[in-house]
């Protein structure tokens, strides 16, 4: 049985940005012109959910407010798959490593063969749920994609360091936020960095140091009978 290429798919795409005090850049790659969705298009590292993903542990939980966000509207909680998915398409995508140091339980997946081989675990405590997004109908691939931010100072290693990421991405490079709208960017992409821009980045310069997750996340929803620009509150929290 072929795989329905219009499915949608629960997919992860991770925002670094850097210098956020000083010259505020994100982390972005150029997608390949024979790439079936957003071909020569500069995007974030992201791809689809994949099902060894749900058997990977983290060596550190998302933050409970993102958890909380990311089981709404859903039919499943899979918030611990998508930080998996997060970490790991970082990894292939560019190389950089988001995690602590740590041995695995043998056997490695072989996906995460040479994430295991830098002697780190997947860690998602700084990571933070800012967007989510469903492409439209009528396209080659449809994702259910969440956002996620994380600061480079939480990046294990060298963030210029590229020479272990795959080929799936091109032109790897940190662009300046003042810049970034001169590259061929998706449309969702245009969106995600206005809200990153003129809400997180400005929340964060108000309170300082608090680099806590927005009180509410974006939700751009398409399905075939309408869009909706949606916020996610998650459910109401109680305390032990």
């Amino acid at each position: 049985m072929s795989e329905d290429k219009t499915a949608i798919r629960n997919a992860a795409t991770v925002i670094v940005l850097r210098d956020r005090e000083t010259v505020p850049s994100v982390l972005m790659g150029q997608r390949g012109a024979k790439a079936a969705f957003m071909p020569n298009k500069f995007v974030f590292p992201g791809g689809a959910v994949d099902a060894a993903d749900r058997e990977i542990a983290l060596a550190a939980p998302l933050p409970a407010l993102c958890q909380n966000r990311l089981t709404e509207d859903v039919s499943e909680d899979i918030s611990s798959a998508l930080a998996i998915a997060a970490i790991r398409e970082l990894w292939e995508e560019t190389g950089l490593i988001l995690g602590q140091p740590g041995a695995w339980d043998e056997p490695v997946p072989e996906d995460w063969q040479g994430y295991a081989a830098t002697g780190h675990l997947p860690d998602a405590q700084n990571l933070q749920f800012v967007f989510r997004a469903i492409t439209p109908p009528g396209r080659p691939r449809r994702f259910d994609a969440r956002f996620f931010l994380i600061d480079a100072a939480h990046i294990m290693g060298d963030p210029d360091d590229f020479s272990r990421a795959s080929d799936e991405l091109s032109h790897l490079q940190w662009i300046p936020l003042s810049e970034v709208r001169t590259f061929d960017l998706p449309f969702i992409t245009e969106v995600v960095l206005a809200e990153i821009t003129e809400v997180v980045l400005a929340e964060i310069t108000e309170r300082a140091q608090d680099l806590t997750p927005p009180v509410s996340v974006p939700f751009f929803r398409n399905d075939d009978e309408q869009s909706l620009f949606l916020r996610l509150r998650g459910h109401p929290m109680t305390s032990d």
